[in-house]
């Protein structure tokens, strides 16, 4: 009965992670979500690391694993060149734990 009861919480928690993985797609109108690169950090809503594996981008929080393929991705972007033009505005930060929403508002862009 404990390890069925185990079993079940640890399959929750599994399916309860939402990985950040993203494709970039080449025209607007196929995104989920309009993305402006800002080229400061101040300026943006979400602070985003790359990561270089699907499992390290866990969480809403700014963790992006770049997909090949469309299919793979929770989230379809598309990058603007006007910040009016989008979405969301992100920054890329060299380091993962400065990966974070700047502005909580907009966290349900992508969820």
């Amino acid at each position: 009965m404990k390890t069925i009861f185990l079993s079940i919480c640890l399959l929750f928690c599994i399916s309860s992670v939402s990985a950040q993985k993203i494709f970039a797609v080449d025209r607007d109108y196929k995104a989920d979500v309009k993305v402006f690169v800002a080229d400061r950090d101040y300026k943006a809503d979400l602070l985003v690391h790359k990561v270089s594996a699907d499992n390290k981008a866990n969480g809403n929080e700014g963790r992006w694993f770049f997909t090949e393929r469309d299919y793979q991705a929770d989230t379809k972007v598309f990058f603007t060149d006007r910040d009016y033009q989008a979405d969301l505005i992100i920054f890329f930060v060299d380091v993962e734990y400065k990966a974070q929403w700047r502005k909580k508002s907009k966290i349900y862009l992508m969820q």
